[in-house]
């Protein structure tokens, strides 16, 4: 399954609007696949060690943030998985700002990171063409909030749109 409709609003938390608003309405697979390119263009596009700083004391550098991302992404895959799957346990939320802070994202070479964003995308992919299209109408528990596994895939790459903005727009 490569195609499939955004989700209704009824399927996600209203927080989430924030990242599924800025989704094209594109395949997802073409979509997430463009996204890989999207993020090696731009890192391909700047200095050196640019990815080492962030714009202002306090925010996340370049690679702390691709390291974000990463992560959200894997959450986000996971999430999908098990409602896809039927679980019926309620899943944990997540503090990004530790996350970050205990991937030292900052000692990892861009390259590598990059690496993995590919890596995790082209498993997401792989996951969404092996499922029903009627498992993505099912739902589950995050973070104290009912979702659905098409809401969550499509969180993610308009959580990349979010992110690959700031970066173009603040670094």
């Amino acid at each position: 399954m490569n195609t499939f409709l955004l989700p209704n609003k009824g399927e996600y938390p209203a927080y989430y609007s924030t990242y599924i608003d800025l989704v094209p309405e594109t395949p997802f697979c073409e979509l997430v696949e463009s996204q890989i390119e999207d993020l090696k263009s731009l890192f391909a596009s700047k200095r050196e060690n640019w990815s080492d700083h962030p714009y202002q004391s306090g925010k996340w550098s370049p690679k702390e943030v691709l390291g974000h991302v990463i992560d959200t992404e894997r959450i986000m895959t996971f999430r999908a998985l098990c409602f896809a799957r039927g679980e019926k346990s309620a899943l944990p939320g997540f503090d990004q700002d530790p996350y970050v802070l205990n991937a030292r994202f900052g000692s990892v070479q861009a390259d590598l990171l990059i690496k993995d964003f590919e890596a995790q995308r082209r498993a997401l992919m792989t996951l969404v063409q092996t499922l029903r299209e009627d498992v993505l109408d099912f739902r589950g528990e995050a973070n104290g909030n009912t979702i659905t596994p098409r809401a969550l895939f499509w969180i993610i790459p308009g959580h990349f749109i979010h992110h690959l903005n700031i970066l173009k727009e603040r670094y």
